[in-house]
């Protein structure tokens, strides 16, 4: 049975621990058969028999959340998406819902201020102090018994707690305060700024259609985007954003496509031209017919995609979690043996001393800093390649393609545009350029060669085709070309070879050019010929070069094409290494050959005719992915627009990823371990380790942010 897919947002978790614990739950239930929650977009994915999510199933999710992490609300996709477009809550909504937080603070400070100045007796400073915590902490403290009544001992809560008490044991009762207050508001502002991170990532892809106009019995009426089907007709207005996939039935003009190339350069249409959900109608209206619904079109397949690819985790992220898992545990029995053996092993050493450093030791164990940044920065990464029409499949690809010293890059397509032009036309005396090409374009009408369409479209540029009449007839000669005949006259066009036959003129030399060349005769008369190539994309020579700056070792091109056409491109582009004349399993073997090698290598091809060796590559590219399914399913890195330079923004992309996150590792896991030598040493106080803690933490996810900059 087909699975069902249903999306669930998890507003407001932020602790990976928990987030674990939660997926465990859900996963355990009877009807769930799957379920998966991505941190970094807060959203929970359930698969489930081909069935419905049950009545009453968010009020379960939510009772099933609430054991585990209180201030969590579980929602539906839209209702989250309506959420966020409304204005945040703030000013005294936001103070009645911190109203505890504020009394205990506002006591622990009138504390602190009159001490010395007003004498209170011992008990009455004691229970005050205790008050105060109790209110500022009641959050953590609730969490942490909830971890505890469940076996759940190793988080951020439990460990706060047992330091935060254990300064109340040794009689450390501002400091204790201190800490629990500090921690908070840390915490809070954290969890702001990981919101804050989110809404921006998830700006840059998530803008669902409002209101669709559709046609119903020659009127015009507004339906939800979710409720139009194929085959419907919809308009859309100059500055509209087309919703839906579908083709022209009635306008011309241009389009934006920026939304999913990441190039503004306007790209006309007209009746018959497709058009995908994304794209913004410019300067006139378009009447289009629906060929997909919301949920299948380009659009909504491309945000679903960028979202789930923070699930395929990074080498760094698997590494940071498993980390994670050793290192806390490792940090809570280390500050065990700190509070109970120096003491009873040194001459003069006290307990509530070393109790002190092992308190300080346990706030700096705690590792969120590294488990919430480091996601937050990978998905950060594949959100800003997808703004610039790149859709990597996963923080695994982005990673990978740092280490990426080969590509090997296809020719048809990738290199070139794949499309035959008219690049010269070549008369024999007694006939005109203009009369060469309108006889051409009148022998191929009723081709649909694409040689005979480049044909056409050389002509039309210059003025209307003529239309044969319906008693002219077509003969096609399998392999060599066409006879037609034109008011009476026979027209041959095809191969040199072929034509030097008819005409009894030597055209050698025309085999030896490169490219394709297509001979006419006029009866037993040599007419002339057209020279039509495959022309480089405008970019290629420029993604080259630059692929050269930024670390590739070496570019190989591979092709189907002959050896002469091969040698002219690679020539042109500066490629000193080419195979031609390659069969699809020719290319899985070259590819292959560099593996053996121990080349890290990326494959760059147009589609699904190189699926074989995209999938062999340590990473697939694919190009000219614009609405091609089969492209996007063989390819782990996808390029929306039909420009070879975007390899470079990739490669460019990732790198500023890797590099941010290292900086994350090295500044989380340097403090840390700076703090954890200090306290040992009885050198740093609470207050430093609440810093090392979500102060860091704080910091790695700002840092992070910095992703989002990339131009």
């Amino acid at each position: 049975m087909e699975k069902k897919r249903n999306e669930i947002i998890l507003s407001g978790l932020t602790c990976s621990n928990c987030a674990a614990v939660i997926e465990d739950k859900i996963n355990k239930l009877p009807w769930v058969e799957e379920a998966r929650y991505n941190l970094a977009t807060q959203v929970l994915t359930l698969d489930t028999g081909g069935a419905d999510l049950k009545p009453g199933v968010m009020e379960e999710l939510q009772i099933l959340v609430d054991r585990v992490e209180e201030g969590v609300t579980v929602m539906g996709r839209e209702e989250a998406r309506e959420k966020e477009l409304q204005p945040r809550q703030g000013g005294f909504s936001s103070l009645l819902k911190r109203l505890p937080e504020i009394a205990g603070a506002l006591i622990f400070f009138f504390l602190i201020l009159t001490e010395g100045s007003i004498t209170l007796s011992r008990g009455i400073s004691i229970s005050l102090f205790a008050l105060a915590y109790l209110l500022i902490g009641r959050t953590v403290l609730i969490s942490a018994l909830k971890n505890i009544l469940q076996g759940r001992l190793m988080d951020e809560n439990f460990l706060m707690v047992v330091a935060t008490i254990g300064a109340f044991a040794i009689q450390e009762f501002p400091e204790a305060v201190a800490v629990m207050l500090f921690y908070q508001v840390g915490e809070y502002f954290q969890d702001l700024a990981v919101d804050r991170s989110r809404r921006s990532i998830r700006n840059l892809l998530d803008s669902k259609p409002g209101m669709v106009l559709v046609k119903k019995e020659g009127a015009y009426s507004e339906v939800p985007p979710e409720d139009v089907l194929p085959g419907m007709e919809i308009l859309v207005r100059p500055g509209g954003r087309i919703p839906l996939d579908g083709v022209v039935l009635k306008g011309k003009g241009t389009v934006d496509t920026s939304a999913l190339t990441g190039e503004s350069y306007p790209r006309e249409v007209s009746g018959g031209a497709t058009v995908l959900s994304g794209f913004v109608c410019r300067e006139s209206p378009l009447e289009i017919e629906v060929s997909h619904t919301l949920e299948e079109s380009a659009y909504s397949r491309i945000i679903r995609m960028v979202e789930e690819s923070s699930g395929r985790k990074a080498r760094s992220e698997q590494f940071i979690t498993s980390f994670a898992r050793i290192y806390t545990p490792v940090v809570v029995v280390s500050a065990l043996l700190m509070a109970l053996v120096p003491p009873l092993l040194l001459e003069g050493a006290l307990f509530s001393d070393w109790i002190y450093r092992a308190l300080v030791f346990l706030v700096v164990s705690c590792p969120c800093a590294l488990v919430v940044s480091i996601p937050l920065g990978f998905f950060a990464g594949i959100g800003t390649a997808s703004r610039h029409g790149i859709l990597v499949k996963g923080g695994n690809y982005l990673e990978a393609l740092n280490k990426i010293d080969t590509v090997v890059m296809d020719k048809t397509g990738t290199l070139t545009k794949g499309v035959f032009e008219v690049v010269s036309i070549d008369p024999a005396p007694g006939t005109t350029e203009e009369e060469l090409l309108h006889l051409a374009s009148e022998a191929e009408t009723h081709s649909t060669h694409p040689i005979a369409e480049s044909i056409r479209k050389a002509w039309i540029k210059t003025s209307p085709l003529v239309t044969l009449p319906e008693s002219d007839t077509v003969v096609e000669f399998p392999g060599r070309g066409i006879q037609v005949t034109l008011e009476e006259k026979t027209i041959s066009l095809g191969k040199p070879s072929w034509i030097s036959e008819i005409t009894g003129t030597d055209l050698s030399e025309k085999e030896s050019l490169i490219g394709t060349v297509v001979a006419l005769a006029g009866g037993t008369e040599y007419l002339g010929s057209l020279s039509l190539a495959d022309t480089l994309r405008p970019d290629a020579a420029e993604a080259v070069r630059n692929l050269k700056k930024v670390g590739i070792r070496e570019i190989i091109m591979l092709t189907g094409d002959s050896e002469k056409a091969a040698a002219a491109i690679a020539a042109e582009l500066g490629i000193t290494s080419y195979r031609a004349n390659l069969l699809p399993e020719d290319k899985v073997a070259a590819l292959e050959e560099l593996v053996l090698q121990d080349r890290r290598t990326a494959f760059v091809g147009d589609g699904i005719n190189d699926a074989p060796v995209l999938a062999r590559a340590d990473v697939g590219i694919a190009m000219g992915g614009l609405g091609s399914d089969a492209a996007i399913e063989a390819a782990d890195i996808v390029l929306m627009a039909d420009e070879p330079s975007r390899i470079v923004t990739a490669r460019r992309i990732a790198s500023r990823t890797r590099k941010i996150v290292l900086q994350n590792i090295i500044m989380a896991l340097g403090i840390k371990a700076a703090v954890l030598g200090l306290a040992a040493l009885g050198i740093a106080g609470m207050g430093l380790a609440v810093f090392a803690d979500v102060g860091v933490a704080l910091l790695a996810v700002l840092n992070a942010m910095r992703i989002l900059l990339f131009k």
